[in-house]
């Protein structure tokens, strides 16, 4: 198979991603040929508009359109102006932490120049540790940029696309419903593909320097892995405290206190809820996911460098994990033909079926893709490096260990939407709950999250076990591939869900009629459960990512064996399983101090500024804004700052050991806490729209917006808010950030760590 197979993968791999770019070019042209404003063209869109508005009566359409484009206009500015400044401080980050992991890692052989034995691949010499210190660092720099702009290019998106799916609500939900999906494959393709080009340049880049020295590259390599994962811890914890704080303020006193509608242009807090959607949900999420998917490419290169694929110089096997990455762009992109193309929705009950089905598509496709690429790709008989011994593997041995992972992760996210969506009865016994107040219900939710997390954890456990007995832990790297490997029809159907509430938003703001609204609220509603099938993907992935990290690092840290039964590793052990706990502590309470202050805010202009509840007054939306501008700023630093510099200090002073333990005790309370709370919130957030939608006699009986039923699911709604969009969603990055900053830092930690137990 040798060069004829090498000179393929090194044109397939490029060209898939190029493809994906160009495949989110031509949804975001198809999108963007909805006009907006009167600025677009002035004689001809005042006809079109008016034609495609049979449906709206007696009110003035040009109106409409000018008013949506001003609130548009409005999001757009708060978001990216949030972001710049979020970015800001980030770049300094980027640069202090560079410096870091260079010092670090040139230290560990006191940064001489000269080359060395390598660790694995005995009898060779490879690359001094001074090099490994400079690409890490490069790779990390390049990582934490690509994180940030798949972050910005999806809030670009949807603050372009969300005014756009309200003026197509007035043609009837299919079409509305077409922007808003179209718009989310625009971030999902393009994220997926620039993760895969910028890797695989990267890779070959490095090559010009490393040459045959495959350990020390791909070594190297992880530092990409690592600089993906910290921006979107960032990026999360900032956006989630920014848009929870301004969701709780303008709830709890518009809707509870003052009893007027969600996204009413009364509240002062409405545009900063409608920002925060677009920098929490949309750049949180494609930064967290992007994160994944570096992770898991890197653990798998990573184990597979220092496996017969290294050693041989393979270069067509040891690209397996990207060619499945390019398979995954071309699956994907033939399932979102069927959306968009091939079936139109009629009518608000088959929003969500419609969705559902993207993910089967997806996976069946991707199952038959995977098997194509497994044969192609990979000899038929090869070893794998197992903690120390070689592991004899077939090529079929590793299209199970990807397909279950991929068949895993539609488990979970099915058994999420089980627990999320209104349509079953998880949900409906949460809102039938409201009946006796808030108390109850909150009581009922916290049951229905724990619940949850039952099957998801004994789909991760098998996929575990299988994909480590064919594979060892490769098996278990590429496994959180082919759970990642549809990420571009994964995150499509995740962005869809914020660009509807913020289409739903501008509706009600820009006082559209009843009809529109109900059909921005059905899509808004789907769209919540498709947000709790992301966080599940996101959670899921991140259990098997970081478990495969976390072989990675035993092996390049040179322990033989995890032993819990020493003191050592036990502590570790138990320390690790709280820091998920620590660290939720700290976003639920920023984001509790800083919706103290929104609220306040909001009171205080409802009280001070005459003719606001009338509605004859405008409020003052920039200073809310800044409330949540400045709380989620100053906010983040402190998680963050202890998931960044826990596996520093634990494993410079604990050494390796203790470390390991550290990084297993979160793994596995990181999980529970993260999947309980996400489909908490996400349970909660859907009773409520369940009782305002009033789609069933059940629902109709809980009573009509603003009586006690409802107040008592606004209630349960507000405080589920900072679980599912703060807490629950950072969880699964401080699971996977902990485990590949241990990774990168092993080298140090192996030969110098451990300063405590060496004077005791």
């Amino acid at each position: 198979m040798g060069a004829s197979s090498e000179a393929l993968t090194q044109v397939l791999i490029p060209v898939a991603a190029l493809v994906g770019i160009g495949f989110a070019l031509l949804q975001w042209l198809l999108v963007s040929k909805v006009k907006v404003s009167s600025h677009d063209s002035s004689n001809g869109y005042k006809v079109k508009l008016i034609e495609a508005d049979e449906e709206e009566e007696g009110i003035d359409n040009i109106e409409i359109s000018i008013k949506c484009a001003e609130i548009q206009h409005a999001i757009s500015l708060g978001a990216t102006s949030f972001l710049f400044t979020e970015y800001k401080y980030l770049g300094i980050f980027m640069g202090v932490f560079g410096v870091i992991i260079f010092l670090f890692l040139g230290s560990v052989k006191g940064f001489s120049t000269k080359s060395e034995p390598c660790t694995y691949n005995q009898g060779n010499t490879c690359k001094p540790a001074l090099a490994n210190a400079v690409f890490s660092t490069i790779a990390f720099l390049l990582g934490a940029l690509t994180s940030v702009l798949s972050g910005f290019l999806g809030m670009k998106i949807a603050t372009y696309a969300n005014a756009r799916t309200t003026l197509e609500a007035r043609k009837g939900v299919g079409k509305a419903f077409i922007i808003a999906f179209r718009s989310g494959a625009v971030m999902g393709f393009l994220l997926a593909a620039n993760g895969l080009l910028v890797l695989y340049v990267s890779i070959y880049l490095f090559k010009l320097y490393y040459g045959d020295d495959w350990e020390g590259l791909y070594e190297s390599i992880t530092g990409y892995g690592l600089g993906g994962s910290s921006m979107a811890l960032f990026g999360r914890v900032g956006g989630g405290i920014y848009t929870k704080a301004a969701d709780v303020g303008a709830d709890l006193v518009g809707k509870v206190e003052r009893n007027i509608p969600e996204d009413d242009p009364r509240n002062p807090a409405v545009i900063a809820d409608n920002v925060g959607d677009n920098v929490g949900d949309i750049a949180g999420m494609g930064s967290d996911l992007f994160g994944s998917y570096a992770e898991s490419s890197c653990a798998a290169l990573f184990v597979a460098s220092i496996s017969s694929f290294g050693i041989n110089h393979d270069f067509t096997a040891m690209s397996y994990p990207l060619i499945i990455s390019s398979m995954g762009i071309v699956v994907c992109l033939i399932t979102t033909l069927f959306a968009t193309d091939l079936f139109e929705i009629k009518n608000v009950r088959e929003i969500e079926p419609s969705l559902k089905q993207q993910l089967l598509i997806s996976t069946i496709l991707m199952t038959a893709g995977i098997a194509m690429v497994s044969f192609f790709a990979l000899p038929s008989e090869f070893t794998l490096f197992d903690f120390g011994n070689e592991k004899e593997v077939k090529n079929w041995h590793l299209f199970f260990c990807v397909s279950i992972g991929l068949w895993a992760g539609l488990v979970i996210g099915y058994i999420t939407e089980y627990y999320t969506s209104n349509a079953y009865s998880p949900v409906q016994d949460v809102a039938d709950s409201c009946r006796t107040g808030a108390a109850t219900n909150v009581i009922f939710g916290l049951a229905l999250g724990y619940k949850s997390v039952i099957i998801p954890i004994f789909a991760i456990s098998i996929s575990i076990y299988v994909s480590f007995s064919l594979a060892a832990m490769y098996g278990i790297a590429v496994a959180a591939l082919g759970m990642l490997s549809t990420i571009s029809t994964g995150l499509a159907i995740d962005a869809y869900g914020p660009i509807s509430d913020n289409a739903g938003g501008i509706a009600e703001m820009a006082g559209m009629s009843h009809k529109i609204r109900e059909r921005t609220d059905a899509l808004d509603a789907a769209g919540n459960t498709t947000a709790a099938i992301g966080k599940g993907f996101a959670i899921g992935s991140a259990a098997l990512v970081s478990l495969a990290l976390f072989g990675a690092y035993v092996s390049r840290a040179g322990i033989k064996s995890v032993d819990v039964l020493t003191p050592k590793v036990f502590i570790g052990l138990i320390v690790g399983a709280m820091l998920p706990y620590w660290f939720s502590a700290m976003t639920m309470k920023s984001v509790g101090s800083a919706a103290l202050k929104m609220v306040e805010e909001v009171r205080r202009q409802f009280n001070s500024i005459p003719g606001l509840m009338e509605g004859t007054a405008k409020p003052d939306y920039a200073n809310c804004v800044k409330i949540s501008t400045d709380a989620s700023l100053r906010e983040m630093i402190p998680p963050g700052a202890l998931v960044m510099l826990t596996p520093l200090i634990v494993g410079t002073f604990f050494g390796v050991e203790t470390l390991a333990g550290v990084l297993a005790g979160s793994l596995v309370s990181g999980v529970q806490v993260a999947i309980s709370a996400s489909n908490t919130g996400g349970a909660w957030d859907n009773a409520k729209k369940y009782i305002e939608a009033g789609g069933s006699e059940h629902a109709k009986s809980l009573g009509p917006r603003g009586s006690d039923c409802h107040k008592a699911a606004v209630i349960g709604d507000t405080i589920g808010d900072p679980l599912k969009d703060t807490s629950g969603p950072s969880l699964n990055i401080l699971i996977k950030l902990m485990a590949v900053e241990s990774l990168v830092f092993a080298p140090f930690f192996a030969a110098h760590g451990g300063l405590l137990f060496k004077f005791i």
